[in-house]
């Protein structure tokens, strides 16, 4: 494992491995039944915190979600899962340009975002700052280290992001949060990581009624 930030992905998958549905599209961004796979974090108090919102339920589910964001300092992802806007597709043509959670994102951290189009950093209420790289997966996550400090980096997708990062030995954990359903198609986790794919160690099991948490070391980096 490398020195410095915990570099981890979490992520939500169906038991046939998808993290969205098939037919993304702007009205359905996670696909045919691609909001399932998240039933089990909306509910959760902790979720429903970060988001500015009250109520909600305690317990595993609760509890994993307030860890994962006390331990958060840094998030990457796509240009997919930012935005409505496919990567050969400029800004001023996204109708989701400024992302899909308004002006206060509830990440409260920065957060890089992986692109083939310049842009300078937006900077929302709240803390986020969503900082826009065009350079690769590589470069993306050497910036997300130094500003993380003592805090784990997040890889949070979409899928072929995460199949990136994972397949280049760039990962030091892997969490699925592994809902009960069955989509059929869509974005595949665990794919296309070449012909000699790292080894997982497993760290823990937690269960609830809506979901299966596993937590994954990888114990052999492909590099």
């Amino acid at each position: 494992m490398s020195d410095g930030p915990t570099v981890i992905i979490d992520i939500s998958v169906s038991l046939d491995g998808y993290v969205a549905g098939p037919n993304q599209s702007l009205d359905d961004p996670l696909g045919v039944r691609g909001e399932e796979l998240h039933e089990w974090v909306i509910a959760t108090a902790a979720w429903r915190e970060s988001h500015g919102r009250e109520g909600g339920t305690e317990g595993v589910d609760s509890d994993l979600i307030a860890a994962r964001v006390e331990r958060t300092g840094v998030t990457v992802m796509g240009r997919n899962m930012f935005s409505a806007g496919r990567d050969g597709q400029g800004w001023e043509d996204d109708p989701r340009a400024e992302g899909w959670w308004g002006e206060d994102p509830p990440y409260h951290h920065p957060v890089f975002v992986l692109t083939h189009h310049e842009r300078e950093p937006l900077e929302m209420k709240g803390g986020t700052t969503f900082i826009f790289v065009t350079a690769g997966i590589e470069s993306a996550l050497e910036q997300a280290r130094d500003a993380a400090g003592d805090k784990d980096v997040l890889i949070a997708g979409g899928a072929n992001v995460c199949n990136q990062y994972l397949g280049a030995g760039l990962v030091d954990e892997v969490h699925l949060h592994v809902a009960p359903i069955l989509l059929g198609g869509g974005a595949r986790l665990l794919d296309d990581l070449g012909a000699n794919p790292p080894g997982l160690e497993p760290i823990s099991v937690a269960e609830s009624p809506k979901a299966t948490h596993l937590a994954y070391r990888v114990k052999r980096q492909v590099r």
